[in-house]
C-alpha cells in the first residue's frame, strides 16, 4: 500500500473516531464541565509522561507559552459549549453546528493572519445561512438554546484554528496539546465556583468508562494517527476528509443515540444545505501543504 493511500485510511479512521465524540457526550451522564474537565485532565496528564513533550516545554520561549496557554483557554470554551449543546439539544445539532466553522474562519483567520479577506470564502458563508434557518426550523423549540450554544462553539474553533495555525510550526504539536490541555483544565478548575456544576466530580464506573474511551480512543489515538498522516496529504485532502465529522456524527446517532425521532425533515436538509457549502471551502485552498492546525478534535 502506498503512503498516500494508507495516509488517506488512516485521516478517515480518525475523523471516524472523532464522530464518536458527540455520541458519547449524550451517553456520558456528567455535566458539561466535569465531562471536559476530565477528558483534557486525562489527555494532559498522559502526554506529561511523554519524555518527548518535557523536551519540547524545557525549549518553549515564555511569551510562545503564554500564547498557546491562551489558545488553551479558548479550547476549553470550545469543548465546554460543544458539551453544553449536546446536553441542552443532541449529538446531530452539535455535530451540525461544528460544520459552521467556516463560515467563522472566513472571517477570523483574516483578522488574526493579518490578510485581506477572501470574497469566496464569504460567499460560501452566506451559502450557508439558509442552511442553518433550516435546521433551526427542524427544531423543537427546547432544543434552540443548544443549537445556539452550538454555534457560540462553532466561533471558538474558528479562534483556535487560527491561532493554532498562526502558531503551530513554533514548537512540537504534542507538546502544544499538552501546554493547551493543561491549560485548559486549570482555566476550567478556576471558572468551575463561578458556575452552578463543579468541575471536580467523581464520575461513576459507566461515565468513568466511557471518558477513558473519550480521552484516549477519541483524542490522543487519532490525533496521533493524524499528525502521521498530515505527511502525505495536502490541506485540501485533510480538510475534505475532516469535513465528514459531522456527517459521521449524525449517521451514527441515528441508530445508536435514535435522534431522528426528535427531529424534523427539516433539520436534515438544512444538514444537507450546510454539508455541501463546507464541502466546496476546501476548493479554494487546494494544493496547500497540511499541517497540524488542521485537525479539530471536537
Amino acid at each position: 500500500m502506498s503512503p498516500s493511500r494508507k495516509a488517506h485510511l488512516q485521516i478517515h479512521f480518525c475523523v471516524l473516531l472523532w464522530g464518536f465524540t458527540a455520541i458519547l457526550g449524550k451517553l456520558i451522564t456528567l455535566a458539561a464541565l466535569p465531562l471536559v474537565w476530565w477528558r483534557m485532565l486525562l489527555v494532559s496528564a498522559t502526554l506529561l509522561c511523554m519524555p518527548r513533550v518535557w523536551r519540547g516545554l524545557r525549549a518553549l520561549p515564555t511569551k510562545l507559552l503564554l500564547s498557546y496557554a491562551g489558545i488553551g483557554v479558548i479550547v476549553a470554551m470550545h469543548w465546554l459549549t460543544f458539551y453544553g449543546a449536546i446536553k441542552l439539544a443532541n449529538a446531530s445539532v452539535a455535530a451540525t453546528c461544528i460544520a459552521l466553522c467556516p463560515v467563522f474562519l472566513a472571517v477570523v483567520e483574516p483578522w488574526v493572519a493579518g490578510r485581506r479577506f477572501d470574497p469566496r470564502e464569504l460567499f460560501i458563508g452566506a451559502a450557508i445561512v439558509p442552511g442553518v434557518a433550516l435546521v433551526a426550523g427542524g427544531l423543537p423549540g427546547e432544543m434552540r438554546l443548544g443549537l445556539a450554544i452550538g454555534v457560540l462553539s462553532a466561533l471558538f474553533v474558528a479562534f483556535f484554528s487560527a491561532l493554532n495555525k498562526k502558531l503551530i510550526d513554533r514548537a512540537d504539536a504534542l507538546t502544544v496539546t499538552c501546554v493547551e490541555l493543561g491549560t485548559g483544565t486549570l482555566f476550567l478548575t478556576v471558572l468551575a465556583p463561578f458556575m452552578a456544576t463543579p468541575a471536580f466530580v467523581l464520575p461513576s464506573l459507566h461515565d468513568g468508562a466511557l471518558i477513558v474511551v473519550l480521552a484516549y480512543g477519541c483524542t490522543l489515538l487519532p490525533f496521533a494517527l493524524a499528525l502521521a498522516a498530515l505527511r502525505h496529504l495536502t490541506a485540501f485532502a485533510t480538510q475534505m476528509v475532516t469535513n465528514l465529522e459531522p456527517v459521521y456524527a449524525i449517521v451514527l446517532a441515528i441508530p445508536l443515540l435514535g435522534e431522528q425521532r426528535e427531529l424534523g425533515w427539516t433539520f436534515y436538509l438544512g444538514v444537507a444545505v450546510i454539508i455541501g457549502a463546507v464541502f466546496a471551502h476546501p476548493l479554494l485552498h487546494r494544493g496547500e501543504a497540511a499541517d497540524a492546525s488542521d485537525l479539530v478534535v471536537p
